[in-house]
């Protein structure tokens, strides 16, 4: 019988052995397991950071874009009626200059009106950026003036502006309406 229950207790250790080994590999499996979970769980963070990341940026590279668009759009919506405005500068230079030949004393009135008049417009323009462009005796530029006709005049350079027809403006830097000028030719 001691025999017998000495094979029991063999047989028992067998068995528990086996259970160790069979557990140990479980614990090693379940490891094994955790790791790579561990891991694919590292990578998919990383990537969720870095596709936050690039949506914060996009998200301040559309800020800036749309703060300059606003900006813009601000600086130069005024330009159609700037534009409309123009003509009322012209007619106020026709009529100081058709006012400046009469000698009366009706026309000197007129004149101050018309002179006061005209540095109110000249005022509301400088507040709203809007520049008279100077010409007379500059070379021609053809992205600020368009040339009417050319002369003949020795006394300048070739491509010289010596008259100009019509006043040319920029409003804050942009052109808004270009000069008609005469030009000198050799």
């Amino acid at each position: 019988m001691k025999k017998h229950h000495h094979n029991e207790d063999e047989i028992e250790n067998e068995i528990e052995n086996i259970t160790d080994e069979k557990s140990s590999d479980e614990n090693q499996e379940t490891e094994t397991k955790t790791n790579e979970e561990l891991t694919s769980l590292q990578e998919e963070n990383q990537k969720l950071k870095d596709e936050l990341l690039r949506a914060l940026a996009e998200s301040e590279n559309i800020k800036k874009r749309c703060a300059a668009e606003i900006e813009k759009t601000n600086k130069y919506a005024i330009s159609s009626f700037a534009k409309d405005l123009l003509g009322v500068a012209d007619n106020l230079d026709r009529a100081l200059s058709a006012a400046q030949n009469d000698a009366g004393d009706d026309a000197k009135a007129l004149l101050e009106g018309v002179e006061l008049t005209k540095k109110e417009l000249t005022h509301v323009f400088e507040k709203f950026g809007i520049t008279k462009m100077e010409s007379l005796g500059k070379p021609f530029d053809p992205n600020f003036h368009q040339v009417i006709q050319q002369v003949s005049d020795s006394t300048k350079p070739a491509g010289t502006i010596v008259t100009e027809l019509q006043t040319g403006y920029m409003i804050n830097g942009r052109i808004l309406r270009e000069a008609m000028v005469v030009v000198s030719k050799e």
